[in-house]
Formats: C-alpha cells, sequence, structure tokens
C-alpha cells in the first residue's frame, strides 16, 4: 500500500502463539512505531490533530487530553444516535486508552484512529476489549465477565457451560484460550449460538414455537440495533407468514439470516429492481436475481417471504420499489410523515408554487439554451453559409455587381466550396465579429426555445412518473418528449428564417454595396404568415424528432452510464457524451422514419431533378430572383430515393450532427449543472419525491467509529449501555 517497506503496527503474533515473550504491553510498541514510522498520510494527521485540539479540554502538565465524554464527542457522529448511544460509543475509550488513567492523549488518538483504519477494526478492537489483562490472548473467565458486566441481568441467560463454547474453550474452565484468529471465528457465531439458546429458554414446553412478543424480545437483544423503530414494532407480525399464532425456530432463524445478510440483501434489491421495467420487483425476481448474481442461493424462500413481508407492510405479495426498502435495510429509517410535519397547503398556494418551479425551469431552460448555442454559432454559421452560398451567387448576378477581394460572381457558381473555405473568407472579410452575426436574434429565439421544450418535457415527466421508482412509462417518455418539441415549433420558423437571411446577408450586402437589414426589416418585409411558412414541416421534423431524443437520452445517462445506482452522480463528460450520442442516434432514426417532402406551399417545386428541392427566393422589392436548395430536414421519400438513392435521406446529415449534436450536448449539460448549483428555492413544497435510498454524507473517521462497535453491538444490542 505504501511507498515504503515499513514494519508492522500491530503485529498479530503474540495474540495466537501463546508465547511468554510477548511484551506486557502492547500499546507501548505500537505507540513507538506510530511516531517513527511515516506510514500515515501529513493530511490526515492534520485532519485529527485538527479533531483532537478542538475536543481536548482536559490539560495536565501542560499537555491536553481527552477524557470519556471529550472522546465521544471527537469520534461519535454527529447525526441520529438513537440505534447507537454516546455509551456505547464511551465503551471504545477503554480501548483507545491504553495507559488506563482515564485520558487519552494524542498519540493515544493517533493509535486508536489508526486502528479504525484497518479492515478488521471491528474485530481487534472487540478482542482488545474482551483482553481485560493486554496478555494477547483471551480466557474462558476473561470472556464471561465481560460478557456478563456489559448486557445486564436482565438479559435472556447465555449458558456459559454449553458444548459450543467447550469447543472453543476447553472443556476445563481456563484450560484454554483464544488467540485473535480463534476470538474472530467464536465471535462469528456466537450470535447463532445466542439464538438457539435464547429460543430454547422462551420454548418452556419444547413444542417449537415461541409467542410473537417472545420472539420479539430475542430480535430486541441479538440484533435491535440494525432495524428501525417500524420494523421492531411488526416483529410480531412474522406469525402472519405461516398458519398459526406462534413463531417457530425456522421463522426466527431465517429472520437472523436476513439480518446478518443485510448488506447482500441490500445489493440485490438494488440491482433487481434498476434492471426492472418498472423500478419494481416481487419475490421471484429477487430469487432469480439473486440466483443469477451469487454463486449459491443464498436466500431461501422463506427468508425472501420474510424480506418482502417487512417491506411489503404485511403484504409480501405485491410489487415493490427500491422505496419499500428502505425501513427494512436502515436503521435509521423514519416514515415520511414522521420527519417532516404535514402541512395543509390551499390549492391557490399549490398552483403558485407549480407555476414558480415552471417559471424557475424556463429561466434555466433559456441560459442553457443560449449557453448551447453561443459555443456552436461558429460552426453553425459555417455550415448555413456553405449551404446558402448559392443564394449569394443569384444575389450578385441580379445586381450586376462584383468585388475585388471575391471571385467573379457566374449564376450558379458556388461562392464557397466547403465550411472551410467559408470560414477562412468570412474571417477575411467580416473579421472574427463575422462568426456572431446574427447571434442576438438567434439567443432571442433559441432562449425560448429550448426553455420551452426543457420545461414541456419536465413538467410533462414529473406528471406522469412513478413518485415510489421515479420510473415513467416508454409512452409517456415519447409522449413528453413530442408534446416538449410540437409547443416549441412556435419559435422555430421565425427563428430559422431570420437567422438564415441575416447570416447570408452579410457577403451578400456587401457585394450588392449596400448596408445588411436588420431583423425587424425581414420581419416586416415577411410578415406573421411569412414567418410561419412551412410550419407543417417543422411539426414533422421536430415532434418525432423530440419523442426520441429525451427518451434516448435519459436512457443513455440511466442504463449506460448507471445514474442515480448507489447515488451515483454523472460528470461532466457522461452527461455531454449522454446528450451528444442521444442526438446521433435520434437524428438517425427521424431520418430513416420520416421520408415525407417540406415544401414551402405543399406541392414540388418543378419536374426538374435539380429544382425539386428548391425554394423561390426573391429580393427586397419581391421579384423573385431564383431558387435555392431547401435545407433538407425532411426530404421526400418516394422521389428522392428514385432519383438519387437511399443516401439521400441523409444528404446534410454530417453537418447537421456536427453543429447540433454539440449545441444539444452543452445545452443539456449547462442545464443539468445549474439546477445543480441554482436549486429551487422552495423544492421542499414541490411535487418532486426522493426515491433513492441515500444517507448524508459522514466523516470517515466517524464511520470507522461507528463500524467498529458492529462486533460488540452484535454481542448484545445494549453493549456497553450499563457498564458505560
Amino acid at each position: 500500500m505504501f511507498p515504503l517497506n515499513l514494519p508492522r503496527i500491530f503485529p498479530t503474533l503474540y495474540c495466537d502463539s501463546g508465547d511468554d515473550s510477548a511484551p506486557t504491553s502492547r500499546a507501548v510498541a505500537a505507540i513507538n512505531t506510530v511516531k517513527s514510522a511515516m506510514s500515515v498520510p501529513e493530511s490526515e494527521l492534520k485532519r485529527w490533530r485538527r479533531t483532537f485540539e478542538s475536543n481536548a479540554q482536559t490539560v495536565v502538565d501542560g499537555q491536553k487530553y481527552l477524557n470519556s465524554e471529550q472522546f465521544v464527542n471527537a469520534i461519535a457522529p454527529k447525526g441520529d444516535l438513537s440505534k447507537i448511544g454516546r455509551a456505547q460509543f464511551a465503551t471504545l475509550f477503554r480501548v483507545a486508552d491504553t495507559s488506563k488513567r482515564g485520558l487519552v492523549s494524542w498519540e493515544d488518538f493517533v493509535v486508536f484512529e489508526t486502528i479504525l483504519k484497518r479492515p478488521d477494526a471491528d474485530y481487534w478492537i472487540a478482542f482488545q476489549y474482551f483482553d481485560v489483562d493486554d496478555s494477547g490472548t483471551i480466557s474462558y473467565d476473561e470472556f464471561k465477565n465481560v460478557f456478563n458486566a456489559n448486557i445486564g441481568p436482565d438479559a435472556i441467560p447465555f449458558d456459559f457451560d454449553c458444548d459450543w463454547v467447550k469447543l472453543y474453550l476447553g472443556k476445563k474452565n481456563g484450560a484454554h484460550v483464544l488467540g485473535y484468529n480463534e476470538f474472530t471465528q467464536l465471535m462469528k457465531g456466537l450470535q447463532g449460538e445466542r439464538l438457539r439458546q435464547a429460543f430454547k429458554f422462551m420454548d418452556k414446553d419444547q413444542d417449537g414455537y415461541i409467542r410473537p412478543e417472545q420472539f420479539k424480545r430475542i430480535i430486541l437483544e441479538i440484533a435491535g440495533h440494525k432495524l428501525s423503530d417500524a420494523v421492531i414494532e411488526r416483529l410480531p407480525t412474522l406469525t402472519t407468514i405461516s398458519p398459526g399464532s406462534r413463531i417457530s425456530y425456522s421463522e426466527v432463524v431465517a429472520f437472523y439470516n436476513v439480518i446478518r445478510e443485510m448488506d447482500m440483501v441490500e445489493r440485490i434489491i438494488r440491482e433487481a429492481t434498476a434492471k426492472s421495467k418498472d423500478g419494481r420487483i416481487d419475490q421471484s425476481d429477487f430469487l432469480n436475481h439473486c440466483v443469477s448474481s451469487t454463486r449459491y442461493s443464498l436466500f431461501t424462500p422463506m427468508e425472501a417471504s420474510i424480506i418482502f413481508h417487512f417491506a411489503g407492510r404485511g403484504n409480501p405479495m405485491q410489487r415493490l420499489a427500491l422505496v419499500d426498502f428502505g425501513q427494512l435495510l436502515d436503521p435509521r429509517w423514519k416514515a415520511p410523515s414522521e420527519e417532516v410535519e404535514p402541512k395543509t397547503v390551499s390549492s391557490l398556494a399549490s398552483f403558485l408554487n407549480e407555476f414558480a418551479h415552471s417559471a424557475y425551469n424556463f429561466g434555466l431552460g433559456g441560459l442553457a439554451g443560449g449557453f448551447g448555442a453561443t459555443i456552436v454559432y461558429p460552426i453553425d454559421l459555417g455550415k448555413q453559409q456553405a449551404v446558402y452560398s448559392p443564394l449569394r451567387s443569384l444575389i450578385a448576378a441580379s445586381t450586376a455587381l462584383s468585388d475585388s477581394n471575391q471571385r467573379s460572381t457566374v449564376v450558379g457558381q458556388l461562392l464557397y466550396k466547403n465550411s472551410f473555405d467559408c470560414i477562412r473568407k468570412v474571417f477575411r472579410n467580416e473579421g472574427f465579429i463575422g462568426f456572431y452575426r446574427g447571434l442576438g436574434p438567434q439567443l432571442i429565439g433559441v432562449a425560448p426555445e429550448k426553455a420551452i421544450k426543457l420545461t414541456v418535457n419536465d413538467f410533462i415527466r414529473s406528471r406522469a412518473m412513478d413518485p415510489e421508482t421515479g420510473r415513467i412509462a416508454l409512452s409517456w417518455e415519447l409522449f413528453a418528449g413530442g408534446a416538449a418539441g410540437g409547443c416549441q415549433v412556435i419559435f422555430t420558423n421565425p427563428l430559422e428564417i431570420v437567422k438564415i437571411r441575416l447570416q447570408v446577408q452579410g457577403e451578400a450586402a456587401k457585394l450588392e454595396g449596400a448596408v445588411p437589414k436588420g431583423a425587424m426589416h425581414i420581419i416586416r418585409q415577411l410578415g406573421l404568415l411569412g414567418l410561419y411558412k412551412g410550419a407543417s414541416a417543422c411539426l414533422l421534423r421536430d415532434i418525432p424528432f423530440s419523442a426520441i431524443y429525451f427518451p434516448a437520452y435519459w436512457h443513455l445517462k440511466r442504463d449506460l452510464f448507471n445514474e442515480g445506482y448507489n447515488g451515483k452522480q454523472l460528470s461532466f463528460f457522461e452527461t455531454l457524451t449522454s446528450a451528444a450520442v442521444a442526438y446521433v442516434v435520434s437524428d438517425g432514426i427521424h431520418r430513416l422514419t420520416v421520408m415525407v417532402n417540406a415544401s414551402d406551399d405543399g406541392q414540388a417545386d418543378a419536374v426538374d431533378p435539380g429544382q425539386r428541392y428548391a425554394c423561390s427566393v426573391s429580393d427586397d422589392a419581391g421579384r423573385p430572383i431564383g431558387n435555392v436548395p431547401r435545407p433538407m430536414l425532411i426530404d421526400r421519400g418516394p422521389a428522392s430515393d428514385r432519383e438519387e438513392g437511399f443516401r439521400a435521406f441523409f444528404k446534410g446529415g454530417p453537418a447537421r450532427v456536427i453543429r447540433s449534436s454539440p449545441q444539444f450536448g452543452f445545452t443539456l449539460v449547462a442545464y443539468e449543472y445549474l439546477h445543480k448549483f441554482l436549486p429551487y428555492p422552495w423544492a421542499g413544497t414541490s411535487r418532486e419525491v426522493e426515491t433513492r435510498l441515500t444517507s448524508q454524507p459522514e466523516d470517515m473517521a466517524q464511520v470507522r467509529a461507528r463500524n467498529a462497535l458492529r462486533i460488540l453491538l452484535d454481542v448484545h444490542g445494549d453493549f456497553g449501555r450499563r457498564s458505560g
């Protein structure tokens, strides 16, 4: 792990060998090793020092120390301690206080924090806690005395003279001692033996059954700290799984196995619900995924029934979402009604909140759309200038003008060979600002266009989404995307027409020797009907495209990059890739499926193949000056296939992808990050429901301290409460 071959800080030789040559105080050797070794990163030492200094209020001979209360403040999580009390964290103080003087020095604290970094810290601390005399071994008396001192006289009695204990410690008291490795095996099987003895103690008539309240008492002592209050209250309902009003030993063992393998239960549930189409699973799905993801069948049908019984609140046959399993998987789980005090919200307040939320999404969508358009506008200019350069030749021919800086304007001759030639000439003739000519109207059009598309899509998805699974049916995804595309068409036609005319008029006006006209002049010239000419073609383009694009984007994020799985948040690159790839996929499918000719007047413009996909262009006076190729948004299928072949359907596709794919990508990335960094201020009152089991971030040292108590709490759920 470290670049230097450093000595072990905590040698384990003495624990198993029982060698008399072991030092009387292992802590002294450990402290000396820690002082000389540089295995702990400096940043980590600084963090430990800051924690120690902020909590150490006891001063002896000019040195700071932690007493028991201050030690707990330093290591215990600051959150909910209802399942693990402060007195139980105080049991760790005995391990950290190696000098047995009731104080923990800075050196002791460093040793303790280093112990917590061990992968077996829970077993190691439990061993040190039971090893009262620091001999490196645990005798029968040590084990029995520590056990009894921490569980209290009212606990279910445990027979230390049983055959199980004798197998580990011998038949004669003190005849055998346990080293560290032997002790870990003893502790791993201790709960199972306690469960067997507790059931036998409760089953007075030895008929193989106990009452529900007796079962609850057993579970509370053995694993109460691992269960939420809701599950604890429902423990007696285990009797409803099988006929009769009592609980068998098989059911008790099955419930115990579920608790013991809770981490595996959560993993299987998360993976199974993630792969499920509707985000829900039943018992068959759980068992099938268990078989496919583990080498052996880890859970029996009875154990699966118990899992779904408590997660389904007594109805194990229903299909459950991940959120339904929360009360079983998280011991600190509380019902939503308990976490947030219900408030009565009037219909007017609800409407205003919904309106404000939509306005919030609209504003962020506009900013995101403007950002995406600005990023790719020079690419868009090069594409449009190259495509519409015949228009410039026609204008130049009609005015019989020429320019010394331009090539001769012969009718039909292209001013630009390709997009790169266009970029070079625009920069030469108009400078850098020429690449952003017409950006203002572009932003004015694109911002509300993207805002409406994103807002409508989010609005419909939120209404159609299952609040428990966060899933939405594919039909609703398609409808939400299609509706978003249709709603923004009202901005598409005016935007495209004004934008293209502004882009092409710069060099055309240069050839004519005229001053370029502004956007308002173009709008007055075309009129309202002119701005919306060809709207049917835009609807046929944008509705199916958006219906494909938005579902593809969300499924790429979830299915390819596993967004939300175990709380995963996508990186900038993953979000950008999802948005860009979704565009490529959507554009390709759209071109294959939509093969309808989109002429401005709904008629074929000419019989001549050269004019088949042309539209007429007039000068400012209204005089027709020729035809220019129409942007191939939607081609006429049969005609184009006969005359140009199947490739005609993808004409202009690469240029469109090069321009629009990054634009959509940056727009969606900006939209996601704006929501992240500028959250909705009244999110608590929105209809959005958290659907994934997430936990608040905790300090890793505090997490390790809590985990270090795992083995001690397995001895008894109240371990340390009475002795602390």
